[in-house]
């Protein structure tokens, strides 16, 4: 390993261990409430060597949100490969809440934490792209599903958005609720394909319902 390949593979190390501490305590404390200082003080770096990774903050959140959003998309996006929308909508329910339960802290920092909202975060976030963004690729599975006349509505965005609410309400009372102890939940994989059936069968026309 040359001395460039081993300073570079220590720098993406260090990015990844301010990248961690950033998200937990942007989770527990909010995203305005959070400094750089103590973003470095949380892994015992100096804020000005935070510095010479991340611009300021808002490069550190669009960092994040690449990293995240980035990662969540991948999965949705390798679900692309399933010809009908109908079964890829089903499969991406089901992975969309095993990517909340096998990342909780990403995921309350994606969908559960305010945080500024701006051109540049949402362009970092969002990028539009099926293959990368899960949203984009729910909605086009969707708008393919409307085309082909298997849905009840005609409107893609209120299906997506319909569909996206009742899959979050699993995964979020999963990672907020999940041990309380008065509650004899069901497995979480009994409540996520409930759920999906539940959704698809309250949207599709008869003769696509299971």
């Amino acid at each position: 390993m040359t001395s460039d390949t081993r300073r570079a593979r220590e720098r993406a190390e260090v990015q990844e261990k301010i990248l961690a501490a950033a998200r937990e305590l942007f989770v527990a404390e909010g995203v305005e409430a959070v400094s750089m200082r103590k973003i470095a003080s949380a892994i015992d770096y100096t804020a000005a060597g935070l510095y010479t990774h991340f611009k300021d903050k808002d490069d550190l959140v669009r960092s994040l949100c690449r990293h995240d959003f980035g990662a969540f998309g991948q999965t949705m996006g390798r679900l692309g490969k399933i010809d009908d929308p109908i079964e890829r909508i089903r499969r991406m329910g089901l992975a969309y809440i095993r990517f909340a339960v096998e990342h909780p802290s990403h995921y309350r920092l994606m969908f559960m934490t305010p945080h500024p909202v701006g051109p540049s975060t949402d362009d970092a976030c969002h990028t539009g792209d099926p293959d990368h963004d899960g949203y984009a690729a729910l909605r086009h599975a969707v708008k393919q599903g409307v085309e082909q006349g298997r849905f009840e509505a005609d409107d893609p965005e209120l299906l997506s958005q319909t569909l996206w609410a009742g899959v979050h309400g699993v995964a979020s009372l999963e990672i907020v609720k999940g041990d309380e102890p008065w509650m004899r939940w069901r497995s979480v994989e009994k409540r996520a394909h409930f759920m999906v059936e539940a959704l698809l069968r309250g949207v599709l026309k008869p003769g696509d319902r299971r």
